[in-house]
């Protein structure tokens, strides 16, 4: 005898919408959140360095998760709450 189990979820998922987009960057705190892999911070030395000259960012926080391959964690998701803006990224 066979057991059928449905993997489906029965509840409907809360809405998303995207955050508000900030009209310029100039003056304003950015986030980098990394998840740590050997070629990010070169990339991010480079987009950091844009950022400040090319579009007036005033302050660039920058932190590396502890684990690569899962969210970040609640303190890094805190700190966020501070930023006006926030740039995720990875690296191999």
């Amino acid at each position: 005898m066979f057991e059928i189990l449905d993997p489906t979820y029965s509840e409907a998922a809360d809405e998303l919408a995207a955050a508000d987009r900030p009209a310029s960057l100039q003056g304003l705190t950015l986030g980098i959140v990394s998840n740590g892999k050997q070629n990010t911070a070169t990339f991010f030395d480079a987009l950091e360095r844009e950022l400040r000259e090319q579009h007036g960012v005033a302050e660039v926080v920058r932190v590396i998760k502890g684990n690569y391959s899962a969210p970040a964690e609640p303190d890094i998701m805190n700190a966020a709450q501070s930023w006006h803006a926030l740039v995720a990224g990875i690296g191999d």
